[in-house]
């Protein structure tokens, strides 16, 4: 059998991605926070790279590369990337406010931030148990106890095994917890939410009530769950002096230590502001934080001799620094774009409010400014926007349509909005049932809605049934 030789050709067609493509697509989907820390990473890192001292304006082609003539630096490296390509097309740079054009309104620049420090529930109890006529030896059970409370204040850790942790006797135990619990919060270190109401009842005196007692301690299901009359057989009590029961029930704090936090909360810090100038909204980015970077001029190519290893590194950390500056503008430049479309589209929702909120997707964006959906998924991911009624996220602008009596449409988060203002204004002894709320919504808003969809809805609200608002009150 012949053999036989044959060359073939084939045409194959793939993308590519380049570290610098690679480092533009992942700046876009950092959030503010992570950006800013990105950004601080490279100024420590890369040489080349420093912070300007006033704002570097942000230009459609911007020149950050060192002077020509230097051989080190390959130009034809750092421009030969299609990265742009690969976001859209963004040749046309829109006009970026400065930050310093205009002060921002007080409802925007809120004071929230500026609070004074909340003492942890571990640091209040501290403070009181070295203030305590407990013994040392008490003490140094106590911190065990204090130690290993949650963040409800209850005591998950048994005497047993505190007792191992602190090398005593379980004995010595029970009276520190016992002391601990009538601390401030009254209730902290209990078991249970019977323990923990049953010592503020005690405190407040209200332990001579055996009904009272009695309730707390086999009948707080019952008292959840609305089963009034089988408590009212039992104790021989009309629906009113039940009521004064449960009255007093309900003043007491089940989670004595909810209202001392772990931790700082944490604030969101808008990406960018939106507010109304003039009949007109402005949109202005916020770059409070976050560096202005520029190549460091301190080195110049000169007449250093420098050997291949070094020159390789030095061509490495220029190209670096002038990718990163070009990314940071890019992104920039993007959300921009993304923003003043999302104004554009949802315009009614920043003259009047969410219920005016329009059905939205990527794709529609995407098709306005020219770019890839993936692109706009990537610069709208934990990002927010301070508006004229309040901050929220890009994403929160995307929503789904549903069809009106009159065949145009409305965005899902106005349903919510108004199903959420209908549930507010409701009469709590007579809550408004599914079937209700999908008449109330079809009369205003003269949707077709179903009932499991305004189920779905006030599910994802986090709002309960009216058999679970209901007050017998």
């Amino acid at each position: 059998m012949a053999l036989e030789l044959k060359q073939q050709l084939k045409l194959s067609q793939q993308l590519l991605m380049t570290p610098q493509l690679q480092q533009a697509i992942k700046l876009l989907q950092l959030s503010r926070l992570e950006l800013m820390e990105t950004v601080q990473r490279e100024l420590l890192e890369n040489p080349f790279l420093e912070e300007a001292e006033e704002p570097v304006l942000v230009q459609a082609e911007p020149e950050t590369r060192p002077e020509d003539g230097d051989a080190v630096y390959d130009k034809e490296a750092a421009g030969s990337a299609d990265w742009e390509d690969y976001l859209g097309e963004l040749s046309s740079a829109p006009k970026l406010a400065g930050a310093r054009e205009y002060e921002l309104s007080e409802e925007i620049s809120s004071l929230e931030a500026r609070h004074a420090a909340h003492p942890t529930l571990e640091a209040h109890l501290m403070w009181q148990l070295r203030l305590s006529s407990l013994s040392e030896r008490q003490k140094e059970i106590g911190e065990y106890v204090v130690g290993n409370l949650d963040s409800s204040g209850y005591l998950r850790a048994t005497a047993e095994e505190i007792a191992g942790l602190a090398e005593a006797a379980p004995a010595e135990v029970e009276p520190v917890i016992a002391a601990i619990q009538r601390f401030d919060p009254v209730g902290v270190a209990a078991r249970s939410a019977q323990e923990c109401l049953l010592i503020q009842i005690e405190m407040l005196r209200y332990d001579r009530d055996p009904i009272l007692v009695d309730l707390v301690k086999h009948h707080l299901e019952d008292l959840e769950t609305h089963r009034y009359k089988p408590l009212l057989r039992k104790f021989r009590l009309d629906m009113d002096t039940l009521k004064e029961y449960i009255d007093i029930i309900q003043s007491l704090d089940p989670m004595p230590g909810a209202s001392f936090g772990e931790s700082e909360p944490m604030y969101v810090s808008p990406d960018v502001y939106v507010y109304s100038c003039d009949g007109d909204f402005v949109i202005l980015l916020n770059d409070d934080g976050l560096p202005h970077l520029q190549m460091n001029t301190m080195y110049d190519g000169g007449d250093v001799a420098l050997s291949d290893k070094d020159k390789e590194y030095v061509n490495e950390k220029l190209r670096a620094a002038s990718w990163l500056i070009r990314s940071l503008e890019q992104r920039q430049r993007t959300l921009y774009k993304v923003v003043e479309s999302i104004v554009k589209h949802q315009r009614p929702f920043f003259e009047e409010g969410v219920t005016k909120l329009k059905p939205l997707i990527l794709k529609d964006i995407a098709e306005d400014i020219n770019m890839h959906e993936s692109t706009v998924s990537r610069i709208t991911t934990n990002k927010y926007v301070a508006t004229p009624h309040g901050i929220f996220e890009l994403k929160f602008f995307f929503n789904s349509a549903l069809g009106l009596n009159d065949g145009s449409q409305v965005g899902s988060e106005s349903v919510k909005a108004l199903l959420k203002k209908c549930i507010s204004e409701e009469d709590p002894k007579d809550p408004l049932s599914d079937e209700r709320l999908c008449e109330l919504l079809k009369e205003h808003l003269g949707v077709n809605i179903a009932r499991r969809t305004v189920a779905k809805y006030r599910t994802a609200l986090n709002i309960p049934s009216s058999s679970r608002r209901k007050s017998h009150f």
